[in-house]
């Protein structure tokens, strides 16, 4: 055996890596989330590659995403998990994850799986007029919601976007009273009344301790 066999030999190949490990794709707007349980709870688990979190606003980008970082990543992990709902994607991406034979959180967006998607279920009828934020749409609050839809540069569109809505809910996953102060100036900056529920991490805590 040469030199350059016995280093190759002793080289673990990706596979032997990352054997027993179980392999997160998932949205940026979760990383926080994701990387405050996996320390919490010790999941060392759970590996964990996120898309650009912009593709909240762009959900017709999430399923190619995700296909093709399952394709780069299948030899590397016996087990991959997608770490998005439905997110506005249609079905499709639960289409997709179907025919790559991986895994996928349920609930149709965050906000059902943060709070619980039973609960949600149950109480959405009585919230078709609540808007929704979450500890990542509170810090990203100008970059996500004022700037996309331009209310920075024309506030006057404020009674065409929000007037149907009557309350922001703030679905809080942390206890955070700087987040909460903020949240409440998001609502008074969109002309709605306040709330905040203390959802914690819901149905993402569950799902990853499963795994």
């Amino acid at each position: 055996m040469t030199p350059l066999d016995q280093h190759r030999a002793a080289q673990p190949d990706e596979v032997t890596k990352t054997a027993g490990n179980v392999l997160l794709i998932a949205c940026g707007a979760l990383a926080r989330e994701i990387l405050d349980l996996k320390e919490a709870n010790g999941w060392s688990h759970l590996d964990l590659t996120c898309l650009p979190a912009g593709y909240h606003l762009h959900p017709e980008k999430i399923t190619a995403a995700v296909e093709q970082t399952v394709k780069e990543n299948r030899a590397s992990y016996d087990t991959i998990f997608v770490v998005y709902a439905d997110c506005g994607t249609g079905g499709l991406l639960e289409a997709a994850c179907a025919r790559l034979g991986v895994e996928m959180i349920a609930g149709p967006h965050c906000y059902s799986f943060f709070e619980g998607n039973d609960r949600f279920a149950k109480i959405s009828e009585d919230e078709i007029r609540a808007f929704y934020l979450t500890d990542f749409l509170v810090r990203q609050f100008d970059a996500f919601i004022i700037k996309p839809m331009g209310l920075d540069r024309h506030p006057e569109l404020r009674e065409m976007y929000f007037g149907n809505y009557e309350k922001l809910v703030y679905q809080a996953q942390t206890d955070d009273p700087a987040l909460t102060t903020k949240a409440r100036a998001c609502a008074q900056r969109l002309g709605l009344a306040f709330e905040r529920r203390y959802t914690g991490y819901g149905d993402l805590h569950n799902t990853l301790a499963r795994l």
